[in-house]
């Protein structure tokens, strides 16, 4: 396995790096709070090709590797970019995927800025789509109900969340169209659930490597009997702790990456193990971060509780860790094989 970066991914890293430091500063994500988007940033990070890139020519983009989405996911996390960035490539990779006329005239349109498609993670219940990422925002989103994928058009109020994600509920009403039926609808969908975990993986990682470092410049200005609280092993150690685990979920994501295009057959299974690792540290590191600064880390005027805020929030959209083990273990063993070897533990 090889994941170092090329020269045109480093390329990538300084181009999306240099754009989101300047258009999604601190003051500009408590802007955008109230909805969870910069409709600015947005048009920004289109004209930046975050869509073309995400299909390939024959879809007419492109042609970016899984591992570049990754790229600028991480600094999606990292500067917690108010923008559906995630949502609307997973949406464009699933309907280039399907193929079908509706689907290729939706991606046509998204890759032309006519309109925003997000994909709801969770399958709908009850004629409703519930907490769909983006879903205040976008103006359709693609959603499995039953073994039907379909196409919903409109948007919904947000719901409200610790992350200020805009999230919200979609009714399935009749004029949604349908994109494909029976199992490959639900392959399909499986198929973005996989890659939209992969992608939110990589923006934990980038909200954990930015909460680690305000933590430790924290800490080295901070004193406590004339001495700074970052010599102080219960603080040392805990952010090397920290440390080791944003470079472990970094690497995992990228392996996870890597695998989609090599080791394809491994590449559901890692990309769960992947954001179940992710979500768990970008929560310790938010935590410890924010800790260590005391009282002040929960004030609205200390950019920690920013990224602890948002890291709970897109645990919760997706899977809970655990949740995540569990199915990255039912991709390796199969649900039956699995609880047979538990049984007969």
């Amino acid at each position: 396995m090889d994941v170092g970066l090329s020269a045109e991914q480093h390329q990538l890293v300084d181009s999306f790096t240099s754009l989101f430091s300047g258009a999604s500063p601190p003051s500009r994500v408590r802007e955008a709070e109230p909805l969870g988007f910069d409709a600015s940033l947005w048009g920004t990070a289109r004209s930046a090709g975050v869509l073309p890139m995400a299909v390939g020519e024959d879809a007419g983009g492109w042609g970016a590797r899984l591992l570049d989405l990754a790229l600028v996911a991480e600094l999606q996390g990292r500067f917690l970019a108010p923008a559906p960035i995630i949502e609307a490539q997973a949406a464009a990779r699933l309907l280039a995927r399907l193929g079908t006329p509706p689907a290729s005239a939706a991606l046509a349109a998204a890759l032309a800025g006519e309109r925003t498609v997000t994909v709801a993670f969770l399958p709908a219940r009850g004629g409703v789509a519930r907490l769909v990422p983006a879903g205040a925002v976008a103006d359709g989103a693609v959603v499995l109900n039953g073994d039907r994928l379909l196409l919903v058009q409109g948007c919904g109020a947000r719901a409200a969340n610790l992350g200020s994600l805009p999230l919200a509920d979609l009714p399935i009403g009749p004029d949604a169209d349908v994109l494909a039926t029976g199992p490959e609808a639900v392959a399909a969908h499986e198929a973005a659930q996989d890659e939209f975990l992969l992608l939110t993986a990589a923006a934990q990682v980038g909200i954990a490597a930015r909460a680690l470092e305000i933590g430790v410049g924290y800490v080295k200005e901070r004193t406590a009997w004339n001495v700074p609280i970052g010599s102080f092993q219960a603080v040392a150690h805990t952010l090397a702790d920290v440390a080791a685990a944003v470079d472990g979920a970094r690497l995992l994501a990228y392996e996870a990456a890597w695998a989609a295009t090599e080791e394809p057959e491994r590449f559901a299974e890692l990309a769960a193990l992947a954001f179940g690792f992710a979500a768990e540290t970008a929560r310790d590191a938010t935590y410890h971060s924010l800790h260590f600064h005391g009282g002040y880390g929960f004030t609205d005027e200390y950019d920690v509780q920013l990224y602890y805020r948002r890291a709970r929030a897109w645990a919760g959209v997706c899977l809970e860790p655990r949740a995540a083990y569990r199915r990255a273990a039912d991709r390796r063993y199969g649900p039956a094989q699995m609880e047979e070897q538990w049984t007969s533990a």
